[in-house]
């Protein structure tokens, strides 16, 4: 089976105009959102898995999927957009986002709230992950590709 095209992960809030090293919107760095559309599918796979492993660690977190399927039934159903070859971690925030606020028992979504955030509201939990989701992307555009240096006498 030929490996599927990446599509860009832009959502049309871009804020590496107004100077940001990290979009708020897409989590891309400011780079990889000038040079997407020259980057080889190799490079855009692989920024799309980075993006993905971070999304995926940050709901995790907050929210486990009790039935995969439900989930998947759910999006299609629910006519939710995702990128079905990321993980249903991936899936549950993208629900999230289409509508946090319409969902009233998780269980038919097939996912839980974690104890510690049980109490807080759907739409309020989506934007705490979103929020983590940037702060890791920053973390690690400030750790590997603002620090170049760090690694500059790693090979001596």
């Amino acid at each position: 089976m030929l490996d599927p095209a990446i599509k860009t992960p832009c959502i049309g809030v871009c804020s590496t105009g107004i100077g940001d090293a990290v979009c708020r919107g897409c989590k891309r760095f400011s780079h990889e959102v000038i040079h997407w559309n020259s980057y080889t599918p190799e490079q855009k796979r692989a920024i799309d898995a980075r993006l993905s492993g971070f999304l995926s660690q940050c709901v995790s977190n907050k929210l486990a999927v009790t039935d995969k399927a439900l989930l998947q039934w759910q999006l299609q159903v629910q006519n939710v957009r995702h990128v079905a070859h990321h993980d249903e971690y991936c899936w549950v925030f993208s629900l999230l986002k289409a509508g946090a606020g319409q969902i009233v028992d998780t269980s038919e979504f097939g996912f839980e709230v974690n104890a510690d955030f049980r109490g807080m509201p759907l739409p309020e939990l989506r934007d705490t992950i979103d929020r983590e989701f940037f702060i890791l992307s920053d973390a690690h555009y400030e750790r590997y590709i603002a620090t170049p240096d760090l690694f500059a006498g790693a090979g001596s």
